[in-house]
């Protein structure tokens, strides 16, 4: 029986991990899963929604560019 939950618990690990591996190439967990963990983080802590905001700001932001000239 302890042989049998041992190797169900091995089977789901591999199917876990192998889907983890498809949807991260296919790139399309990203947002949602940002969306969960920044939900997740402001329930647990009160200033998560804050620092996850300027995150995403910085984000956002674009780097200055210099010109050709060097000024």
């Amino acid at each position: 029986m302890g042989a049998l939950l041992v190797a169900a618990t091995l089977a789901v690990i591999v199917c876990l991990t192998l889907l983890a591996r498809r949807l991260r190439r296919r790139g399309s967990t990203g947002a949602a899963l940002g969306a969960a963990m920044a939900a997740y983080d402001e329930a647990m802590h009160s200033t998560a929604h804050d620092t996850f905001v300027e995150v995403q700001a910085q984000k956002d932001r674009s780097s200055p560019v210099e010109s050709r000239d060097g000024r």
